[in-house]
Formats: C-alpha cells, structure tokens, sequence
C-alpha cells in the first residue's frame, strides 16, 4: 500500500450509509457557532454522487419557501453524524439536474411504492483489506539472486594458504667454565727472602776480602 493510501486509509469511516440517486434522505450535519456544537438537520432529494474514497460527496437539493437549496457532503467528513433514509424514489439517470427546471409537486421523484424504507450501511476498511491481501497475492513473485560480494569472490578465487608454522626460539645451553683458584704468593714474602741471601752473599764477601 502507498503512503498516500495508507494515510486516506485511516481517514476513511468504518462504515457508511449506502446512498442512492432520487431519494429523499435527512442529513445530519454538525455546525460549529463559537464554542458550542449542534446538530442541524437537512431533508432533501440527492441529485448526485461525486468522486471515490475519501473524496467521496453526495448533493442533496430541496426547496425553502419557493427557493431552491443545494448542498454538497463528504461522505467521510467527521461533520456529517448520520444519514437517514426518508423516501425511495424511482431514478433511472445518474445524475438529477432536470430537477433545478421543476417546480412544486414536479421537482419531485416519482415514489416507489411498497419499497421499503431502511438505511443501509456498508463496511469499507474490511473490503480495502481484503483488495489488498488480494493483490498481494496475485501479484508474481520475483526471485531475486543476491550476487555475491566482492570479498567473497575474492576469497574464493585466492589460493588457500598453508597452514600457519610455529616458530621454535632456539634453546640456547649456558656453559659455565669453573676456574680453579691457585695459592697467591705474597710479594712481601719473596722480597724478604731476597733481602736475606744478598745480606749472606755480602757477608760472605766481606770475609774473604777480610782474609
């Protein structure tokens, strides 16, 4: 359904009084006059029926005091409260505009006797509903093939890649060269030792010259 219908849709009267050219119906109609509503009543034959759906109108022509009054309703208009069927009248055209020439007893419809005199109403959501299932139903079915994204195509021609290698760090193998420690010989030691033969090397070079 289109936005635009949609929108009459909810505009549209659950149900409506089923209208027919020549007969004389009452209208009742609400009028605003400041802040207070009433309800004015207005009995005339209906001449005609113009447009459909939301835009739907009926003129209803009747004569004051010798003139004659015509005015038009929106079937669908909040305005309009009810309509009552008073008198069936025979009309064999779709539309009464020879009626605007009579006057008197011949701005009249011929009554049809023995009809009876009901106000019909007919549901309107219901049917637009049951069209629009309708139509959904007959209307073909498209199967539309999604094509595939560019990354998937990409995917599928790319060559499929070897599995993944861990790396293993090397193990690397501390070695630890242990030293032996040798014995440190202290200087001092050695230098008195030295001082002592060059005493006795002395010594003994003084007693020979002695000799």
């Amino acid at each position: 359904m289109d936005i635009i219908k949609s929108i009459e849709h909810e505009q549209l009267k659950d149900k409506v009084p089923v209208l027919d050219v020549g007969n004389t119906v009452r209208v009742h109609a609400k009028i605003k006059e400041g802040n207070r509503e009433r309800i004015q009543v207005f009995e005339g034959i209906i001449i005609k029926k113009q447009g459909g759906g939301v835009n739907e109108t009926f003129t209803v022509r009747k004569i004051s005091y010798g003139v004659g009054v015509e005015k038009t309703f929106l079937l669908h208009s909040p305005m309009v409260e009810k309509v009552e069927v008073v008198r069936v009248g025979k009309a064999r055209r779709a539309k009464l505009n020879y009626l605007r020439d009579r006057v008197g007893k011949s701005a009249r419809t011929k009554e049809i006797v023995g009809a009876r005199i009901e106000t019909k109403e007919r549901t309107i959501k219901e049917t637009l509903a049951e069209e629009d299932i309708v139509e959904e139903a007959e209307a073909p079915v498209e199967e539309t093939v999604e094509a595939p994204k560019a990354n998937e195509a990409k995917a599928s021609e790319a060559p499929e890649e070897a599995p993944a290698v861990k790396e293993e760090a090397p193990v690397v193998e501390e070695t630890v060269d242990t030293v032996k420690e040798e014995p440190v010989v202290e200087v001092k030691e050695e230098k008195a030792e030295v001082k002592e033969e060059k005493k006795e090397e002395e010594k003994d070079v003084k007693e020979e010259k002695a000799e």
